[in-house]
């Protein structure tokens, strides 16, 4: 998962290759309370990992369910529909609604001495019409903060059975749920039946609830969508065994990007098909509508583009209310406006949906118009209006940005804690100017879909020359290694240590048998062009084997010197490192890497500390590990290697013309990180 303050996207042109989605939240959080509702152990495999997840986990332990955590599988002991325990527990949710609402009116007709509590935006997302309902049936909440809004205090319950219980429709559906997993505790000697009071929002999600109740024992009576009856004598049963089916709403994205990019080979979503319980598995009816060409079988969907540019479309969304939202980031890829309507729900999600994809879209050049309850947007174009100049956007000079309506933008896209607004304008990457799109927050994804970048960039290209590159070159213990491998932490790129690829040349060499000398050029050279490797942070990694000790010995260096003199391990090396360039970005360190390797990358720096200050600095650090030098042969040597390396005949030591050269010296290495930030930002046109 990226855990940086923001990951550009760099210009996106194409898709394909097979993508496997995580579990459904919604049915991973309501599996996961009816297991603990139940007598006995539920195996539930496939569970998604997901913050949302996790709080409605630690919401059961503390409930005192049994959890045993293994990967995907998760086994709960259940609590045969009573508490363990009288103490007074504190809950916190998060931003969870499928476990604070679910589980609060589950813990009010339980009854104990509860309060649950959740991030500033809980505490903004209305739950007064659920706790409505509750109050009528007698359970005992009350309000901490504004009425109407979490936090909530839950005590004991005197209950009321005797009339049929109202909730409204037209807000959540996840209220009718949480009554609907509720009641079954309290039906033992009467039947319950429960009201809808207006229309009744998102019919699929409670079609969801409805088949997972059915597989725990509880068989809902069901009359139209306004009155649901609980039987006398319901009894929760586990299923012994249950599997999370993966997530629909997740699958829009990729559904989405299929119809945007896959313009040959498809893009093949396994895990959900056209059977899905999801009402979000919809959303590709509304794809097809736009344009996509998709086949389905049990388990799996594959999506091409068809018409392009999309289509234009107008279409009631209640059914598909959150995976809704991917349509108004097609829409920018369609041939006329597309209206969202009965979206009115979007308003009381994880942020103000209607208003923050209106905003987002704008951005990005987009006209918008919106409602109460509808998002009208129209397209941008879908093919690019000038071929003056290939030059990677990312160099272009902000200054230069013009804000024309009906014209791509470059844009910061605010995500708002929001995972589905980050993972939509994932996919105005795509777009026909060839500018990159920055998502700030990305970690926010990891309420339902932690790994959803690393699966997108998975299944998309870009040309070579859209994909950054940053080069820090220097002289020996100038400290380019540590300062890369920050920033490249900090853009969440990957990191090249070119310096290190003849050392691990030659311990994969040795490890495969081969001798380091002429005989054996080709064969070393076969092995160098496919080496897997890796650098993480301060580590090296050769597949599966962390060898950062093992090319730090002085055998290593001696054996990367015999494999450095032969010429056809030095051009399959050239090669290897320009297979770093993938997405994201890449973070490149040696002595020749804005010189010769990566010679158009549009950020190069060249660190200039003096030997001197260069020997002084590797003195402490020697010092401090026990090893005894001395600061003047230290400087010596240093001094040698420079002489050595910037008279050589091939790719000298030297800055490239337009590097900028940082002086690196008496900077710590954050200040050191925070400039080469300063110089890459002012290089980006947002």
């Amino acid at each position: 998962m990226f855990t940086t303050n923001f990951l550009d996207l760099p210009p996106l042109h194409s898709a394909s290759g097979t993508i496997t989605l995580p579990g459904s939240k919604s049915i991973s959080n309501r599996v996961l309370l009816l297991s603990a509702l139940c007598q006995g152990t539920t195996v539930v495999h496939d569970l998604l990992d997901s913050d949302d997840t996790r709080v409605m986990l630690a919401a059961l332990r503390q409930l005192g369910c049994g959890v045993n955590e293994a990967g995907t599988t998760v086994t709960i002991t259940g609590l045969g529909g009573q508490l363990q325990h009288t103490q007074p527990i504190e809950f916190f949710m998060g931003n969870a609604g499928t476990a604070m609402r679910p589980l609060t009116a589950a813990l009010a007709v339980l009854g104990g001495d509860f309060t649950l509590k959740g991030v500033a935006r809980m505490h903004e997302r209305p739950i007064g019409d659920l706790v409505d309902a509750l109050r009528l049936l007698g359970c005992q909440i009350d309000y901490l903060g504004n009425d109407g809004f979490p936090p909530l205090r839950i005590g004991k319950p005197s209950l009321t059975l005797d009339a049929p219980i109202q909730v409204r429709g037209d807000v959540s559906s996840q209220f009718l749920t949480a009554l609907l997993m509720a009641l079954p505790l309290a039906a033992k000697n009467r039947a319950i039946v429960i009201e809808v009071v207006g229309e009744l929002i998102s019919k699929p999600y409670i079609d969801i609830t409805l088949n997972l109740l059915e597989r725990f024992g509880i068989q809902v009576k069901r009359d139209g969508w306004q009155r649901f009856t609980i039987p006398a004598g319901s009894s929760y049963q586990s299923p012994k065994t249950i599997h999370v089916e993966a997530d629909a709403s997740s699958a829009s994205y990729f559904i989405a990007l299929g119809a945007i990019a896959a313009d040959g080979s498809p893009v093949r979503i396994q895990g959900v098909g056209a059977d899905s319980i999801q009402g979000d598995i919809r959303f590709m009816d509304a794809a097809a509508q736009m344009g996509a060409q998709i086949t389905s079988g049990p388990n799996w969907l594959e999506v091409r583009r068809g018409a392009w540019p999309l289509k234009g479309i107008e279409l009631d969304c209640n059914h598909i209310p959150d995976a809704a939202m991917t349509l108004a980031v097609m829409a920018l890829y369609a041939d006329s406006p597309t209206t969202l309507r009965n979206i009115a729900s979007w308003r009381v999600k994880e942020t103000d949906r209607i208003h923050a994809m209106a905003t987002e879209c704008r951005k990005l050049g987009a006209q918008v118009e919106e409602g109460a309850d509808w998002l009208r947007v129209y397209p941008l174009p879908t093919e690019q209006t000038s071929s003056s100049t290939t030059t990677p956007p990312a160099i272009a000079n902000a200054s230069h940005a013009t804000q024309k309506l009906g014209q791509w933008q470059p844009a910061s896209i605010h995500t708002y804690d929001d995972h589905r607004v980050a993972m939509c304008f994932s996919l105005a990457a795509f777009n026909a100017a060839h500018i990159p799109v920055r998502i700030e927050d990305p970690k926010c994804v990891a309420k339902t879909f932690p790994d959803y970048f690393e699966a997108l960039f998975s299944i998309t290209r870009a040309d070579t020359p859209h994909i950054p590159v940053i080069c820090i070159d220097g002289p020996t213990a100038s400290g380019k290694g540590t300062l890369a491998s920050r920033v490249a932490q900090a853009l969440g790129y990957h990191y090249l240590d070119s310096g290190a690829l003849y050392r691990i040349t030659a311990l994969a060499a040795v490890q495969a048998g081969l001798q380091l000398d002429a005989a054996h050029e080709n064969a070393i050279a076969d092995l160098a062009r496919t080496l897997p490797v890796r650098f993480e942070g301060e580590s090296v990694w050769l597949g599966s084997q962390d060898v950062s000790d093992a090319i730090r010995t002085e055998e290593a260096g001696m054996n990367a010197s015999k494999v450095s003199v032969l010429p056809a391990v030095r051009t399959a090396l050239v090669a290897l490192q320009h297979s770093f360039q993938r997405l994201p970005g890449l973070l490149a360190d040696g002595r020749d890497m804005g010189t010769v390797i990566f010679p158009h990358a549009p950020l190069k720096v060249f660190l200039t500390a003096s030997a001197a200050q260069r020997a002084e600095r590797r003195h402490k650090q020697l010092i401090s590990k026990g090893i005894s030098t001395t600061l003047d042969s230290l400087r010596a040597d240093l001094e040698a290697r420079d002489a050595r390396d910037s008279n050589r005949s091939v790719a000298p030591l030297k800055p490239a013309q337009d590097a900028f050269q940082l002086d690196n010296s008496q900077l710590s290495i954050e200040a050191s990180v925070d400039q080469v930030l300063a110089w890459w930002k002012a290089k980006q046109p947002f």
